[in-house]
């Protein structure tokens, strides 16, 4: 058999992609089956000062086998439509895994009598900050420009605007980011800087800017499917897709390796599918994490906790005092208050990194911290987890109400929604 030849993509002066060819490349004669990113340089070795979180009196799995040293996430990238609809926020005190707080304030437009965000990252715990303070500071113009939502040459002025309400340890690991600041906030997570790559090296390989632009411009359906079975499924695209969404290269540039510990079967498979879904059944043009993703803003489609309506609602309930921020993980939280009582749970997809005895035990304790009647949700990315049979006298499945939701989601990275409910 002869020696297949090696295909190499520059990504910049960061990162080239080398693989092995192994299946045909339109109008290359090329095409790989699997690739991994290898550093030519990193600038970015310095990028986030290193904490170490204040855990408590338990720790989560992931923990153990991650690098929690940096901003992973520097916007939440689930769906705050689903959240908001499922949990029923109004009057409910919630808990809420912390990201970078986009999901922790929706719940609080949507009048959550309080918002408890959880985070054992100290660097995401800096995002959430400067956000509140942002909130309390600025206009809504101003905020959707430090974010990045919008361009503006003036970031370092509303970021020395806020800068007073942040904490001693906040203000030094902002002080010392200028460029994440300049770039937009929103830009500074590993997560937004593999997006970045793909925008900016790999989707020109399949696509032009003015496909782009014509993908996230208003289609009725049937000229949704038209456009992508003509214009945008083209094997350039399929060829690239599954490159770059493979488990290799996002467990170097987008996700920690670690977070793929309990997956199974092709990652990049699963996500094309259910990209093909946004891109069709759900209109692109009303899509603000695929607005991003494409173009690296959002302009005029936003997310819940950025839309102007939703501005002075979260900066009112900042003034009550109706959220917190917590250092630490979701079990520590819970041991360290036993006292506490939710009515709502944002749990993200933090089931993703653990095992199944250790997702069963953490939802037997999150039952216990619940009112009756109390709502959670949760996505599923690559690893199944659900309430087990175990606790089905304790915890109900929405299924029905989940999959209903989950046609509508936006974010469209995950294989499946959850929502359930604690028995009264």
């Amino acid at each position: 058999m002869m020696d297949q030849p090696e295909t190499r993509i520059n990504l910049g002066e960061n990162f080239t992609l080398y693989a092995v060819a192994t299946v045909q490349v339109p109008d290359s004669g090329n095409f790989v089956s699997d690739a991994e990113y290898l550093p030519a340089r990193s600038q970015n070795l310095d990028l986030l000062r290193k904490f170490q979180p204040k855990c408590g009196m338990s720790h989560s799995e992931i923990q153990h086998r991650a690098d929690f040293s940096e901003i992973r996430y520097a916007q939440c990238w689930e769906d705050s439509q689903l959240l908001t609809a499922c949990l029923k926020p109004a009057g409910r005190d919630c808990l809420s895994i912390g990201s970078a707080g986009d999901n922790s304030f929706a719940l609080l437009a949507a009048g959550a009598a309080s918002v408890t965000a959880v985070e054992m990252n100290a660097a995401q715990i800096a995002c959430i900050e400067l956000r509140r303070a942002a909130y309390l500071t600025l206009d809504h113009s101003q905020f959707l420009e430090l974010l990045g939502s919008r361009s503006s040459i003036r970031r370092g002025d509303w970021y020395r605007a806020c800068r007073e309400k942040l904490s001693g340890e906040v203000r030094s690991f902002w002080d010392a980011r200028s460029g994440a600041i300049a770039d937009g906030i929103g830009s500074a997570g590993k997560f937004e800087r593999y997006f970045a790559t793909f925008r900016n090296y790999v989707l020109p390989l399949a696509h032009s800017k003015k496909e782009v632009q014509s993908l996230l411009t208003g289609k009725s359906l049937a000229e949704r499917e038209r456009f992508y079975q003509t214009i945008w499924d083209n094997r350039r695209w399929r060829w690239i897709f599954q490159i770059f969404f493979s488990r290799t290269v996002m467990g170097a540039l987008g996700r920690d390796p670690e977070f793929f510990k309990y997956v199974e079967g092709s990652v990049a498979d699963r996500i094309l599918a259910r990209t093909r879904h946004a891109l069709v059944k759900i209109d692109p043009a009303e899509n603000p994490y695929l607005h991003w993703i494409l173009t690296g803003a959002h302009g005029e489609v936003l997310p819940e906790a950025l839309k102007e309506k939703n501005f002075d609602l979260v900066r009112h309930a900042l003034l009550e005092n109706r959220f917190r921020v917590v250092e630490a993980s979701l079990e520590g939280l819970l041991a360290q208050e036993p006292e506490c009582i939710y009515g709502a749970f944002n749990l993200s997809d933090i089931f993703e990194y653990m095992s199944e005895e250790n997702s069963s035990n953490l939802l037997g304790k999150i039952i216990s911290a619940s009112q009756p009647g109390a709502r959670l949700a949760y996505w599923n990315m690559l690893a199944p987890r659900a309430r087990p049979e175990s606790l089905a006298d304790r915890l109900i499945s929405c299924n029905d109400e989940a999959e209903s939701l989950f046609e509508q989601d936006r974010a469209f990275f995950y294989n499946r929604f959850i929502v359930e409910e604690v028995s009264g």
